[in-house]
């Protein structure tokens, strides 16, 4: 099997995904309306609610929703085989990837920038508001700790790296004064900020540079596991209370270039390549030793790049607030979500193609699946003539900022979440400064006690239940204004029985392997996470389920 087989699979998917059926649905169902004042226009404040350019926002959406998952999911999934992977991530975007997204900004933006709490309150039932807030901020929380460890630690701590973050960072800031202050021409502000900041993670891997935080590090000694989460979560506090034009949607546009610029680098190396993947095995059976049967663990491992809950709160807590026209929604959203589908194409082929073949790719596996991609990244540039001196570094900078810049509007989302869940009995909740340092003193209580190696498991399983529950309420909300709604309807269906399965497999594992008295109290802690989230889709399932049975159920004719 030659890689470039698989780049083409999942190119015909977005010819087909976006270019017949996503264009279909906006056109014949969703009927987008220009002259319609959307709510960035009707409540802009300038600190969420700000109107963007198209450009602008595609870049901040596509940067906002990809994290580490469309890159560590398709690695570790690849253990079945990647036939079963490839197919799961070309047809779960081309049948639920692109809807979730889609819709999930259509329906805030058509119900006042509404989230997704006001909604099920509005929409189900005022318990079901309750229940979906709690939900979300114990998945959101189990995002903070997954990821706070990899980075904060893991890769902040690369001596290469955080002179890179910090020039990306700065380059965001300049360009939100450049495009909302000065006024510039978006082009200029691009080719100068994205310049600036490659220049920048270049710089970064120098010895003049790396030697310094090297020294730093060892001044540290132990403590350095403290002290880069604690500066990884002033990062994120900054992202999470300035006005979202200031610093969240600029970084994360410039961040954007640098992904981009490196995903389209990739396929250069890999089509000038054009390597075989070897004797990398199409299917290894139904169970992987240490992970489990392919249904439903799959569907949960590559939490992103097929589908993602996480999208549907960055689409309407964010971009929903930014829409400038409706018209806008189709290519911002369902177009960010086919690019972190080829985005988890490229991850594949960096564990399948990269390595060369099956027993290369365990070998590379054990020492770490974002090595992989790092070294597999590296290894296209490589073709372009890019040394692999750069693009290693540049690999590990990349991934970074994949999951800094997505920590921080965790954090925003976090404090919204406890804001309308606590913000009437403890008033001082609404404060956005109180409601994101309550949020990141968890985060790192979670970071640094070591529960998130046994809790990352369930941040796919909490995912893609937070995936299905978006689902639902967009279906109501379908239903509500005479809309067909059998895209969502079965989607959510799938998604919401596949996710049960899998957090209560994860579930039983985690309290079966604490009663024998391995890692006690991590397991516990996974367990009872597991419960909770269980309880929570199922009062909300149950609560849904009788809003679309009053309703009717969707039909041929109807949906």
């Amino acid at each position: 099997m030659n890689a470039l087989i698989i780049l083409l699979l999942g190119a015909l998917g977005i010819v087909v995904g976006y270019g017949y059926y996503g264009r279909r649905i906006d056109k014949s169902i969703i009927q987008p309306d220009d002259s319609k004042a959307t709510p960035a226009k009707m409540f802009m404040d300038g600190v969420d609610f700000t109107p963007a350019g198209r450009s602008v926002l595609f870049g901040y959406q596509f940067k906002s929703i990809a994290a580490l998952g469309p890159i560590g999911g398709p690695i570790v999934a690849a253990q079945w085989g990647w036939l079963p992977a490839l197919l799961w991530i070309i047809f779960g975007t081309l049948f639920i990837g692109w809807a979730h997204d889609y819709a999930s900004i259509i329906v805030p933006m058509r119900s006042d920038g509404d989230t997704f709490g006001a909604l099920s309150y509005k929409l189900i039932s005022p318990r079901a508001r309750s229940i979906l807030l709690v939900f979300i901020y114990l998945y959101l929380l189990l995002i903070m700790g997954a990821f706070g460890q990899v980075i904060g630690i893991n890769f902040m701590t690369n001596p290469a790296v955080p002179f890179g973050i910090l020039s990306v960072i700065l380059m965001g800031l300049l360009a939100g004064q450049m495009i909302y202050k000065m006024k510039q021409d978006i082009i200029l502000t691009s080719v100068v900020t994205v310049a600036i900041s490659f220049f920048g993670i270049w710089l970064g891997q120098t010895p003049a540079i790396t030697n310094i935080f090297a020294n730093f590090n060892s001044a540290l000694g132990d403590n350095v596991k403290y002290v880069w989460p604690i500066i990884t979560m002033l990062i994120c506090y900054l992202g999470a209370v300035l006005p979202i034009w200031r610093w969240a949607q600029p970084t994360n546009y410039v961040s954007f270039w640098i992904i981009a610029l490196g995903m389209v680098g990739g396929v250069i190396g890999l089509l000038i390549w054009h390597p075989s993947i070897g004797d990398f095995p199409a299917y290894t059976g139904w169970t992987v030793t240490g992970l489990g049967p392919l249904w439903p663990v799959l569907f949960v491992t590559i939490a992103c790049g097929a589908i993602s809950g996480w999208h549907s709160l960055v689409s309407s807590s964010g971009t929903a607030r930014q829409i400038e026209k409706e018209s806008d929604a189709l290519p911002i959203g369902a177009g960010a979500m086919w690019m972190e589908m080829a985005l988890a194409v490229i991850s594949l082929l960096t564990a399948t193609a990269a390595t060369g073949g099956w027993d290369a790719y365990k070998e590379a596996f054990a020492s770490g699946k974002f090595g992989v991609f790092a070294i597999g990244l590296a290894e296209f540039l490589s073709h372009i003539g890019i040394p692999t001196s750069f693009g290693v570094p540049y690999g590990m900078v990349f991934l970074t900022i994949m999951g800094l810049t997505i920590m921080y509007l965790v954090v925003r989302f976090m404090r919204v979440a406890s804001a309308e869940f606590l913000g009437g009995s403890i008033p001082i909740m609404k404060n956005i400064h109180v409601g994101a340092i309550v949020a990141l003193i968890l985060s790192l209580i979670v970071i640094w006690t070591g529960v998130w190696q046994t809790i990352w498991v369930l941040f796919g399983g909490a995912n893609q239940m937070m995936a299905s529950l978006a689902l639902l309420i967009v279906t109501i909300w379908l239903m509500n204004n005479g809309k067909k709604y059998s895209w969502t309807f079965w989607p959510f269906i799938f998604m919401y029985f596949t996710t049960l399965a899998a957090l209560g497999y994860t579930g039983y594992n985690a309290l079966k392997a604490a009663f024998a008295g391995s890692n006690v109290t991590g397991n516990y802690i996974a367990g009872g996470f597991a419960i909770i989230l269980i309880i929570c889709a199922l009062i909300l399932g149950y609560d849904g389920a009788k809003v679309l049975s009053a309703k009717g159920k969707p039909t041929a004719e109807t949906g």
